[in-house]
């Protein structure tokens, strides 16, 4: 409830059980959860529409508010303001990714442009800025807490980033800027969407299934039975179809056209095809680089970063580079040497990589990682992740029956602290489904927040894309996806913990490069064999994983580390290519991208892990200029996660001491001061080395 709406509590009731107003109070549930059984596609326009109309409304009342300004009425009121397009947006961009059907898609293109005229309204309210600029140009006086510090800071650089500061003209043309891009960018995502969705590779003839594991083929034979296709097989290009097929299937042309499929999304100059999107989404970010006074739009993008400039990110990513590069060529070679053994009278190509990976493992290590699935079914990972959250953290999680969700395969949990009192809700959502975006990811229905001595818990969601239940068999997880779940509850656990009083500098609202550190830090312990002997169970005996196995996965927890960092590295290279241009151009996107890897030396059986056409991150996500924070983070990582190294990985002292610098305290301090306040120093990034196997 924002501090504005209650003055308008008469016109909310008036509307009540008019289309859209389930948004406009608080929702009446256990836990004030959304009510996605009664939420209907109808809702969203018209609450979209009150919900700025009412955001403007608290808007106008801060910034003509006749009393002097104050932290109070204006940087809290300006934090509490939106409560009703809050809601709305949530949930509607919850599904949008989670659940998308046409009508939202068609919502979501029309909305998006007017969101962004809507952000511009209140960024470029020059009353309104003068009041906090006020607060801003007086901080000494106003005796402020760190935390209501950085909100205050946070708001101030907002506006000035939003554009406050330039001519008339210019904020006009960034208007028209930030209206265009935001179409731009959702068009670019579905049409990745679409492209995923619209391909699949259909095998009738058994004999080109030789080498597929029987759980393969059986998921495979289930989806073309979904599909009308009864006693056929079919793969599609959502990842826990394409990479086992490309693991597996002896039938390497087979292989080749799936992975092509695959890297080729938004480059089949078809009617989703992504590359005149990308030319108009970079000059238009150049453009607004340079209207804002920028020389690009790394440039601008990293000012709110830790590491704030393209020379520390290209220095960053250079230093792994100068590793990973030469192990990956030692890879290649030793697969080539595996291929011509086996009288293979071909070249590798990066769609042999993962079936000669797959053959070396079992040559070096005698593992695969069939043998290994049967221990991670998905409930007893998800299981295990609770646990270690228990372990470190005190929290408990209870599952809940009696909370509406937005699909059958959503299951929700109440968490609670070791005192019992509620932590969160939390959602997980782990399938592929057409309407689904790729990947795995977390937000929130609800932020964590202070409001009128309140403290209201957050609603957590994790999203994902793992391996399907068959007829025959639960889920089973691959060893990426049990090291995804663990990373996607990392962000659960940074959102879920929150403790500060404001909603902008809530949870996961840090710096782009610094939110990745609670995340990666959960997989730590996903495969250490103390916690793996807690949760990795066989599905059908339930047996403990045996120390043999154990022992292979940490033999091999360095292999193919080549391959794995080096199309990494080069995704982000990638963006900061595109994203220090500093003239609009009409850009040839497949040269642009072939140009960029020469200049890396990038070797032609490795591609980047997202090619332009389909680097949804960079090109419709908010990382443009930003894909890099992975391995910023991982530096953070791998130094934070020494302590437990060294003390336990359960250390009650060191768990707490994460928890209360780093979990709980959101966006209150700068990432580096809470980093030191944790560990003592600032993150050695040798520990990054060591943990990916280039340093003993």
């Amino acid at each position: 409830m924002t501090l504005f709406a209650c003055n308008n509590a008469q016109k909310s009731d008036k509307t009540t059980g008019e289309k859209g107003s389930i948004f406009y109070s608080e929702y009446d549930t256990s836990y004030g959860t959304p009510p996605f059984d009664r939420i209907t596609e109808d809702d969203y326009r018209p609450a979209f529409a009150y919900g700025m109309e009412q955001h403007l409304r608290e808007i106008d009342s801060i910034a003509n508010n006749p009393q002097p300004p104050t932290f109070e009425n204006t940087i809290v009121a300006l934090d509490n303001s939106g409560a009703i397009l809050d809601r709305v947006s949530a949930v509607f961009f919850g599904l949008e990714g989670a659940e998308k059907t046409d009508t939202i898609e068609q919502i979501a293109n029309e909305i998006t442009p007017k969101l962004a005229a809507h952000n511009d309204d209140i960024f470029l309210n020059q009353q309104l800025f003068n009041r906090i600029k006020t607060l801003y140009d007086d901080t000494a006086a106003l005796h402020l807490t760190t935390e209501q510090f950085q909100l205050l800071d946070k708001y101030y650089k907002r506006f000035v980033r939003g554009g406050i500061l330039l001519d008339e003209k210019s904020k006009e043309r960034l208007r028209e800027i930030n209206k265009e891009l935001s179409s731009l960018t959702q068009e670019y995502g579905n049409n990745v969407l679409k492209e995923t969705n619209n391909y699949k590779l259909v095998i009738d003839n058994k004999a080109d299934l030789s080498g597929l594991p029987e759980g393969v083929i059986a998921a495979a034979a289930e989806t073309a039975k979904n599909q009308g296709l009864d006693g056929k097989w079919v793969f599609t290009l959502q990842k826990p179809s394409w990479i086992p097929f490309l693991q597996y299937a002896d039938n390497r042309t087979l292989r080749e056209k799936l992975y092509k499929a695959m890297f080729m999304r938004g480059d089949n100059d078809n009617e989703f095809d992504n590359k005149e999107i990308i030319n108009k989404i970079v000059n238009l970010r150049i453009e607004k680089a340079k209207l804002m006074g920028f020389d690009t739009y790394a440039d601008f993008s990293l000012q709110e970063t830790m590491a704030k400039t393209p020379k520390a990110v290209y220095d960053l990513l250079n230093s792994i580079w100068k590793y990973a590069l030469p192990q990956a060529k030692k890879e290649a070679a030793e697969l080539q040497a595996l291929i011509d053994n086996e009288g293979g009278n071909f070249k590798l190509e990066s769609w042999d990589w993962w079936y000669y990976t797959e053959k070396l493992r079992k040559q070096k290590y005698n593992l695969e990682e069939s043998e290994l699935k049967p221990y991670f079914k998905m409930e007893n990972v998800r299981e295990g992740v609770f646990t270690v959250a228990n372990k470190l953290y005190g929290l408990n999680f209870k599952k809940l029956d009696n909370i509406p969700v937005y699909n059958p395969e959503v299951e929700t949990y109440e968490v609670t602290d070791a005192d019992g009192s509620l932590i969160a809700i939390f959602y997980t959502d782990y399938f592929p489904r057409p309407g689904k975006s790729g990947g795995a990811w977390m937000s929130n229905f609800r932020d964590q927040q202070v409001l009128n001595g309140k403290d209201i818990r957050p609603l957590v969601y994790n999203v994902g894309n793992f391996t399907r239940p068959t007829n025959e068999t639960p889920s089973l997880l691959t060893l990426d996806e049990v090291e995804t779940m663990f990373h996607e509850f990392g962000h659960a656990l940074h959102g879920m913990l929150s403790k500060v009083n404001y909603k902008g500098i809530s949870g996961t609202s840090v710096y782009r490069d610094f939110v990745e550190l609670p995340s990666q830090i959960n997989e730590h312990w996903a495969f250490h064999p103390e916690v793996l002997k807690l949760y990795a169970k066989h599905y059908q005996t339930g047996q403990t994983i045996p120390d043999s196995l154990i022992q292979k996965i940490q033999d091999a927890a360095n292999f193919n580390q080549g391959f794995i960092t080096t199309e990494l590295v080069a995704a982000a290279l990638l963006d900061m290519d595109w994203h220090t241009q500093t003239t609009p151009q009409k850009f040839d996107v497949r040269e642009f991208e072939k140009k960029s890897m020469q200049k890396i030396g990038l070797i032609p059986e490795i591609i980047p892990r997202y090619r332009s056409t389909y680097f949804t991150h960079i090109f419709s996500g908010g990382y443009s200029a930003g894909y890099y924070s992975y391995l910023w983070s991982e530096v953070l990582d791998s130094d934070a996660f020494q302590p437990f190294v060294e003390k336990g990985i359960f250390d009650q002292a060191t768990a707490k001491s994460f928890r209360e610098n780093i979990l709980s305290k959101g966006g209150s301090d700068e990432p580096m001061k809470l980093y030191i306040r944790y560990r003592g120093a600032e993150p050695n990034p040798i520990y990054l080395l060591k943990n990916r196997g280039f340093v003993k």
